[in-house]
């Protein structure tokens, strides 16, 4: 039972951290373009309009993303609560699995969305 509390526990830290990176980055975004904290990508680091949209943008995002995968992240792992260590292990692992993809999916959709709303240059078109 130990073992599934910690599985279940680690398993709500990225929907967790969505939700919380999330609103930091749409409501309290950082003020001046950094290499250290913040979205930071080659374009969003392009002027200060793009690093306002890539916050924006992706706090908005990860706020929805995190609320969308809270859901099944907690339905998923109930039902092996009285399971094998392992069988919990492989269940984590899944749903780890899947968290990774949606947040690097969000990482993408970002990208495209300042693609069409900036030229290479960081222009808004």
């Amino acid at each position: 039972m130990g073992f599934f509390i910690a599985m279940f526990v680690c398993n709500l830290l990225m929907p967790s951290i969505m939700l919380i990176g999330g609103y930091c980055m749409y409501k309290k975004p950082p003020k001046e373009i950094n290499g250290f904290v913040g979205y930071r990508t080659a374009m969003s680091k392009k002027n200060k309009d793009t690093w306002t949209f890539a916050h924006d943008y992706c706090g908005r995002l990860w706020i929805k993303l995190g609320f969308i995968i809270l859901i099944p992240t907690i339905l998923v792992q109930i039902p092996f609560v009285h399971s094998s260590d392992d069988a919990v292990g492989i269940v984590a692992l899944i749903v780890e699995m899947v968290q990774l993809a949606v947040l690097i999916g969000s990482i993408v959709s970002v990208e495209k969305a300042l693609k069409r709303t900036f030229d290479e240059n960081g222009v808004r078109r």
